[in-house]
């Protein structure tokens, strides 16, 4: 589950804006380091180093990749699986047409009468029963039985092959998707870190500067954010889909 913003506008539009306060925070350090005992120089050159650290380390990650990459490995044995184990069915089927009762044994000591429907809709934990049931049970009396009817040896070989690839590959993916929920939660924190020191310094400046308009309006969060306009949008686009959902952050 994605970790809730503090902030309601996107998350471009707060780090970008971030960056720009943190930029005009230590152009004019000479003058708010007298007002606070902890901004300092070095405090500002810290700031906009983690702002634009924090910046390019998530704007635009692509935390799913790997999740991705998984998916498309898991896929590619479903695939493969579910075609061989179609083509295995039509040959005993036809194979075994004479003798219906040792057919549908058969069918279902190797899982296909209780798990091919499901394995057919797509069903992956349908697919591993069925795929570990073949495993167990095509003992090699029954391998030669059905080889002694035309059946490619290597057919069954490789049927009995896929429960370990294909629970390996469902692992893969599973750990992905934890691992991108982590991240999620990961870069949720680093934002919010952000958020919160720069809207707690825009508070401070703004007040400070509450006589001059110009400055003022370098503190302000949400004037900031305006002034930035278009190129946020641009950089949006540029960049790509920053790690929070975007449609759960919609713009002020």
């Amino acid at each position: 589950m994605t970790k809730t913003r503090n902030y309601s506008c996107k998350d471009v539009e707060m780090l970008m804006a971030s960056q720009t306060i943190a930029y005009s925070f230590k152009a004019n350090i000479d003058e708010l380091s007298v007002v606070r005992t902890d901004w300092t120089a070095s405090y500002a050159d810290d700031l906009v180093t983690r702002v634009d650290t924090t910046l390019q380390k998530y704007l635009g990650i692509d935390a799913k990749q790997d999740l991705r990459s998984a998916t498309v490995a898991l896929t590619a044995v479903q695939g493969s699986a579910q075609k061989d184990l179609s083509f295995l069915k039509a040959q005993l089927d036809d194979d075994f047409k004479k003798d219906p009762a040792r057919r549908d044994e058969i069918l279902k000591v190797l899982g296909f009468a209780k798990h091919l429907r499901d394995v057919q809709k797509n069903n992956q934990e349908a697919l591993t029963q069925l795929l570990f049931t073949f495993k167990t049970n095509v003992t090699e009396q029954l391998t030669q039985e059905i080889v002694a009817k035309g059946t490619n040896p290597a057919l069954l070989e490789r049927i009995a092959g896929y429960a370990d690839t294909f629970k390996q590959a469902n692992l893969s993916q599973e750990t992905n998707k934890s691992a991108s929920k982590e991240v999620t939660r990961e870069a949720a924190d680093a934002l919010n870190a952000i958020y919160d020191e720069i809207s707690g310094l825009c508070k401070k400046a703004s007040v400070y500067y509450r006589d001059q308009p110009v400055k003022k309006e370098q503190f302000t969060f949400s004037k900031v954010i305006a002034n930035l306009g278009a190129s946020t949008s641009k950089a949006a686009v540029k960049t790509g889909t920053p790690v929070a959902n975007a449609e759960t952050n919609t713009t002020k």
